[in-house]
Order: C-alpha cells, then sequence, then structure tokens
C-alpha cells in the first residue's frame, strides 16, 4: 500500500532565515513545507499546490501579507485556505481588524511562541487530513453505489435473460406434449421427439452453466485431473459445438500440432473451455461464416486460438467481455444464451493454471481468442514400446 500524500502548507517571508526557523519549528513526518519570499511567489506556488495552512509576514516588500490575504480570499481555488498572520510590527487593534478582515484565523506577533505556533498549526492540519480522509470516503462510496447499482441493472438484465432462455424451450415442449397428446405417430411423432429432445438439451446446458459459475465463486468445483492428449479433448468439444456450427453453415478448420501435446488437465473442463469458444464462434459468426481452430506447443505452454469472421467486439466493450453476462449485439438478432461463457472460460482456465485473452477484434471482421495453458512431457516409452505415464 503506497504511502499518503503528504499535507503541503505555505510559508511566506521575505528573511531566509525565518523560512528556515519557522520550517524547523513545524517539522513533522507526513508534512511539507512550501516557502516563498514574496507574495508573488506565493501566488505561483498555490496555482498547481493545495495547501492545509498559509502562515503570512505581515511587513514584506511589493506586496504584503494583508494583500496576498486578499488576493487569496477573491480566488475560489484559495479562499478556503486558514490565514495566520506573524508580524514583528505592533499588533494594535486596527491592524488586527485588517487582519481578520481578509480572513485570518490568527494573528501571532513576532518572536512566535514555538509551543503556541506548532499547537494551532497542528489543529489545521489535522483538520485537513480529515477533510481529505472524508473526501476519499465519499469517493470511494460513490463508486461502490454506483457499482451496485450496475450489479443490480445486470442482475434485472441478468433475471431477463433466464427467463427468456427458459420461457422458449419449456413453451416448445408444451406445445410438443400437445401434438403427442393428439396421437401424432410414425415420421411426425419422432420429429416431435427430436425436437422436445433438442429442447431439453438446451435448458440443460443453461442450467449446467449457471450451476458452474455458482460452483467456482463458492470453491466447490474440483478437478478430476490427470494426463490428457489435447487432441482427445478438442475432438469431444468439436463434437458438442457441431450441431449449432452446422446450424448456421460455418465452416470450421481445426490444425493441432504434431507431435500430440500433453496436459495434466481434467479432460472434461477442457473440452469444455474449447467447446463454449467454439460456440461464442459461432454464436457471433453470420451464417456462412468460417471459424479456426488453431492449436501450437510453445515451450512449457500450449497456445489454443480460435477465430472468427463475426460481428465484432466494438472497443467499449473488449474490457468487458469476460464479465458476466456480458453480450455483444449480433447486428440485429435476438441475442441468445445468458452471457456467462467466457465468464465461465475464464474461470476454467485460471483453475488450470493458464491464461485467456482477447488477442484481437475488429467490428465487421471477426474476433481471435487465445488461451494458453501449461504444458506436460509426453509420455515415455518402455522398452516393450507401450506408452507410460507418471500421475
Amino acid at each position: 500500500m503506497s504511502a499518503p500524500d503528504p499535507v503541503k502548507f505555505l510559508l511566506v517571508d521575505d528573511l531566509d532565515e525565518n523560512l528556515l526557523a519557522l520550517e524547523a519549528l513545524l517539522r513533522r513526518d507526513g508534512l511539507e513545507c512550501l516557502k516563498a519570499r514574496s507574495g508573488e511567489e506565493a501566488l505561483e506556488l498555490l496555482l498547481v499546490h493545495d495547501v492545509a495552512l498559509a502562515l503570512l509576514d505581515v511587513q514584506m516588500p511589493g506586496m504584503d501579507g494583508f494583500e496576498l490575504a486578499e488576493f487569496l480570499r477573491a480566488n475560489e481555488r484559495t479562499r478556503h485556505i486558514p490565514i495566520i498572520f506573524l508580524t514583528a510590527g505592533s499588533a494594535d487593534a486596527q491592524r488586527r481588524f485588517r487582519g481578520y478582515e481578509t480572513g485570518a484565523v490568527d494573528f501571532l506577533q513576532k518572536p512566535v511562541d514555538a509551543a503556541i505556533l506548532r499547537s494551532k498549526s497542528n489543529v489545521f492540519f489535522d483538520l485537513y487530513e480529515q477533510r481529505r480522509q472524508i473526501t476519499a470516503q465519499r469517493d470511494a462510496l460513490k463508486q461502490m453505489t454506483q457499482s451496485l447499482q450496475l450489479a443490480d441493472r445486470r442482475k434485472n438484465a441478468f433475471l431477463g435473460m433466464v427467463g427468456h432462455e427458459l420461457r422458449n424451450p419449456i413453451m416448445a415442449l408444451g406445445a410438443g406434449l400437445h401434438l403427442l397428446n393428439r396421437n401424432r405417430t410414425g415420421e411426425a411423432a419422432e420429429q416431435v421427439r427430436g425436437q422436445m429432445g433438442r429442447q431439453i438439451d438446451h435448458m440443460t446446458r443453461l442450467i449446467e452453466d449457471l450451476l458452474d459459475v455458482a460452483r467456482i465463486d463458492q470453491g466447490k468445483i474440483v478437478l478430476r485431473a490427470d494426463r490428457i492428449d489435447l487432441a482427445d479433448a478438442v475432438a469431444l468439444a468439436v463434437e458438442i459445438s457441431r450441431p449449432q456450427i452446422e446450424a448456421r453453415e460455418h465452416r470450421l478448420t481445426i490444425e493441432l500440432p504434431q507431435p500430440p501435446v500433453w496436459l495434466y488437465a481434467d479432460a472434461a473442463r477442457i473440452a469444455q473451455v474449447v467447446s463454449n469458444l467454439l460456440a461464442n464462434a459461432a454464436k457471433y459468426t453470420l451464417p456462412g461464416g468460417a471459424i479456426r481452430l488453431v492449436a501450437r506447443r510453445e515451450g512449457a505452454q500450449v497456445a489454443i486460438e480460435v477465430s472468427d469472421t463475426g460481428v465484432g467486439i466494438p472497443p467499449e466493450m473488449q474490457a468487458r467481455v469476460f464479465d458476466l453476462f456480458a453480450q455483444v449485439e449480433r447486428g440485429g438478432e435476438q441475442p441468445d444464451g445468458l452471457g456467462i461463457g467466457l465468464a465461465l472460460v475464464r474461470q476454467l482456465v485460471t483453475l488450470h493454471a493458464g491464461t485467456i485473452a482477447l488477442k484481437e477484434s475488429v467490428v465487421g471482421q471477426g474476433s481471435t481468442f487465445l488461451v494458453r495453458l501449461p504444458c506436460e512431457d509426453p509420455p515415455k516409452e518402455d522398452d516393450s514400446g507401450a506408452a507410460s505415464a507418471n500421475n
């Protein structure tokens, strides 16, 4: 945690020895002294510094302390600064009255009593620090309030999406049951059952994604890690994603490295990561577009890139693309899904000690996501030629 900024105060006196003496008298940790030898120099300092207190010598050549105080009170930036006048001259009632009239909080006679000056100054230093803390707390509270308001809006949007996503398959299931109850037989019945099965699969995926997010947030996901071949996980991911890809007539290209890349990972979860990226690419790529999956070994890691020719992600959305419930407009199409796919992918990749990033995205041209995962050395072969693994 960085140290707080020092509290600054201003000393104004035309004599160097007075400035040095006052600075030494008031010196303490957390304070910074600004020194000026004239009223003009003091005004220049106050243009760039906020100060907790100004100690002004009354009798100075040119602009005296009273005139400087009047300038301070006339300026919006400096009118709040407490002023203590220091004078070696007479402190008659008229001079005191003028000093208080210009906004001074005190009027001390030189030679100054060190204990009194230190005590009075410390009051204003402490008040300034308290105001600064209150301001910081107010800003933090404002930011927290804005975050809560955003979370509330996201919650409401999420509930709306959940309702929309679950209502459609439920209505389809209800319609299918109605048709079956009308004694549909043969090919028509099989078609209805197929539609109902697809809707059940869709609902199951939605609910499993929701449960996975909750499990990860609660630390309840346990990885069933073992030595796996990346190609096997990719094959499973493609099998899971293929219906969505084929439904939108996308061209899918897959490039895997040779020799095989081995991971110590949960095969089902790695397949889930890749399938979610493929499904995301299919979701945001218009029918007839292209999706490409490329994996390559990079030292002790494997890099997995999934790119598409889809709608792309606007610059203002790119920093939030892995947030829960974040969804990009799809060129006028009704969004589907709950906006948790990429958030879930990031959490699963992190559990595997990997990273994920949006490598690049251009609106109207597509996006590329890059996953990096640690590799395992390939299994050694024993004398009989069979592969063995040390798990």
